[in-house]
């Protein structure tokens, strides 16, 4: 997944609900595996503007958002749960890479079965 276009891709502004950033959440399976799920993350108004601003720009790599799971991830669930966001490359969007939440904590550093993709499509 590249960072694509913000205007069509990977920002949405849903009107009375809030704006929304795509990011990657890595999940680590049992024998050296890895599944990431694209998601998105609400964030503040305030936030997304800046993001806006420095998408395509050298800024772009520090870019960290704080920011809540827009998406119930499948098997875990965690909808509106807390998380930060980093850019880890500059050709992707940012990866979540910790949370207060100890669930969604767990699902970032735990080693997981690949039973946990049981029911994915």
């Amino acid at each position: 997944m590249s960072h694509d276009n913000p205007e069509t891709s990977v920002m949405m502004q849903v009107p009375n609900v809030g704006p929304f950033v795509r990011a990657l959440l890595p999940v680590r399976l049992t024998g050296g595996y890895k599944l990431t799920f694209g998601v998105w993350v609400l964030v503040h108004p305030e936030e997304f503007q800046r993001a806006f601003r420095v998408w395509w720009e050298p800024e772009y790599r520090d870019l960290v958002l704080e920011a809540w799971l827009a998406n119930a991830l499948p098997g875990w669930g965690l909808l509106s749960v807390p998380l930060v966001a980093r850019v880890r490359d500059v050709e992707q969007t940012p990866y979540i890479d910790e949370s207060t939440d100890d669930s969604l904590a767990s699902v970032l550093a735990d080693e997981w079965p690949h039973t946990v993709l049981d029911g994915l499509p």
